[in-house]
């Protein structure tokens, strides 16, 4: 372990878990539970509508204890009022990480360089709801006096991924008399589907980009635009037809979105961290202003569950904690992610940049390598799809992948016996990962001794259960902010920066570069590597 100035220490909680690790490290779940027979009951944590089961995974007190002493000795307490309080915790850009004031209820104050940025915030959430309810209504008219009746976002990362996944997950509160459609990728295919039937002059196209510069971004608005015009007529129909959600507001001015029509935001706001600021207007206007604002409200109660609860039944540490010990103690490199609920079937995608960009670090605040592994790999899919495709990897496989499953005790669609039957497979997912079927098991079901290894469950793969009432957007918003929390106690941890993502660099300069020469009337001098030389040559052939 190391200290808060990156020395390493002696005797901490850190050794302590790999000495722990040493010697429990044929402990079985089935041994548990048969020691403990209320384990179940003891080992789980319910607050603000979420139930938490996290006894299926490998750790006894005494882990729990070591795990509890690790957060109070990596500051985890003082790290969390400073993010809060909006210190410039993201210490590589010098900024302040402050996706908590999006959902601080107004009145409330947090100052940033001596400006309280929850005061701008309701600002940008009053215009918001008021341009959202316009389109709503039908009183946003477009270019020739008709209704809008598609939006698409135009947005790539956090300004894609947040969105999508919130209007996937709330469509059931979506008002269905519009189409929304999203634009990320570069890929030509992206654009051209997503507007093929859509009908230009009843069509909004909101860009999403902070700095109006994004390369895949602005490459679709400007062809957004083009594609506007040439059915319009026109290019003082741009006005009518795209708003921007960005700070640019020269450039945004340049494209020809009246500066009325621009939704800023602030360099405190991670694009991870994004979707319940302007990035989720599209959201709004498809769930409506007081929609969007539980959606706010449900984050926000668990902001105050993250700060204010003991770490001992505080749902985003205990997470952490156990994410920390499968991770950095078990071996396990992976997460899957597994919704019981067929409207988050975007939720791991949008987890994988929040979680991934965020902890994706091999190097810790001080600039020193991290000397554990960090940022496991997270995944997933919604049940059951999921159980008829990666499930026996994860049942049966040589990888251990501990498991988050989250259900609700109440269907948005009641359809017969599907809920039941749903939720069944939850908790028999948990249960068989957790316990398996032994050899002898398999056995005293007649099964021919030639094919019972085959059939053997060995059991012992760990599994938290997330549990609540119903998917609304008050839920939503509670799902995101505890992930939120527990990928920043996980970094807190590591004593990484959680919140700067100069990984994603590299590779876009380098593409600035390879375009040039891919597009040159001439051979290029090409000074790659010798594959990326072939690559570009053999890319020029094809295409000529």
């Amino acid at each position: 372990m190391t200290d808060n100035n990156g020395n390493r220490t002696e005797g901490t909680a850190w050794e302590a878990l790999k000495s722990h690790a040493s010697r429990t490290g044929d402990l079985q779940l089935r041994d548990l539970f048969a020691a403990d027979p209320q384990r179940g009951e003891r080992l789980k944590v319910e607050a603000d509508g979420i139930y938490l089961d996290y006894s299926k995974n490998r750790v006894t007190d005494e882990t729990m204890g070591l795990l509890l002493r690790l957060a109070v000795e990596s500051g985890l307490a003082g790290k969390i009022e400073a993010m809060f309080s909006g210190e410039k915790i993201n210490v590589t850009e010098n900024r302040a990480v402050l996706h908590t004031a999006l959902r601080a209820p107004q009145g409330v104050r947090i100052l940033v360089d001596g400006q309280d940025v929850v005061a701008g915030v309701h600002e940008v959430l009053d215009r918001m709801s008021v341009f959202s309810d316009k389109v709503r209504r039908g009183d946003w008219k477009g270019h020739t006096g008709k209704r809008i009746r598609s939006v698409v976002n135009i947005g790539i990362g956090g300004s894609d991924l947040g969105p999508v996944m919130a209007y996937e997950a709330l469509r059931r509160y979506c008002q269905r008399d519009l189409v929304f459609r999203f634009i990320s990728n570069v890929d030509g295919t992206d654009f051209a589907e997503a507007t093929q039937d859509l009908e230009a002059d009843e069509t909004l196209f909101i860009v999403s980009s902070k700095t109006f510069t994004t390369l895949e971004t602005m490459t679709n608005a400007h062809t957004a635009r083009a594609w506007l015009v040439d059915r319009l007529g026109d290019e003082k129909a741009v006005g009518k037809h795209f708003v921007a959600v960005s700070t640019n507001l020269k450039a945004v001015a340049a494209f020809g979105i009246e500066p009325t029509n621009v939704f800023g935001f602030w360099d405190w706001v991670g694009g991870r961290y994004s979707m319940e600021s302007a990035i989720g207007l599209s959201t709004m206007i498809a769930i409506g202003p007081e929609n969007f604002r539980l959606l706010l409200d449900g984050s926000h109660q668990m902001d105050r569950h993250f700060r204010s609860t003991p770490f001992e039944r505080n749902i985003p540490v205990l997470m952490a904690l156990l994410g920390i010990w499968n991770n950095d103690f078990l071996g396990a490199e992976t997460v899957a992610v597994l919704p019981y609920d067929q409207y988050l079937k975007r939720f791991p995608a949008y987890l994988q940049q929040l979680t991934m960009e965020s902890n994706g670090k091999h190097v810790r605040l001080d600039g020193s390598r991290v000397h554990a592994a960090t940022g496991p790999v997270y995944w997933g899919e919604p049940g059951t799809n999921g159980q008829h495709s990666f499930y026996q990897l994860i049942h049966q496989g040589t990888r251990l992948v501990p498991c988050d499953f989250i259900a609700f005790t109440k269907p948005l669609n009641p359809l017969g016996r599907h809920h039941d039957l749903l939720v069944a497979n939850v908790f028999a997912q948990a249960e068989a990962l957790a316990f398996g079927k032994t050899a002898d098991q398999v056995r005293a079901e007649g099964t021919p001794e030639w094919l019972v290894p085959h059939r053997v469950f060995e059991g012992n793969r760990p599994s938290n259960t997330l549990l609540m009432e119903t998917l609304t957007p008050g839920a939503l918003g509670q799902l995101v902010a505890l992930y939120e929390h527990i990928v920043f106690a996980q970094g807190c941890i590591w004593h990484i920066d959680s919140f700067d993502q100069w990984g994603v660099e590299l590779g876009k300069i380098l593409a600035q570069r390879i375009v040039p020469e891919l597009e040159s009337a001439t051979e290029p001098a090409l000074t790659h590597d010798s594959s990326t030389n072939a690559l570009i040559r053999r890319y020029r052939q094809g295409r000529a």
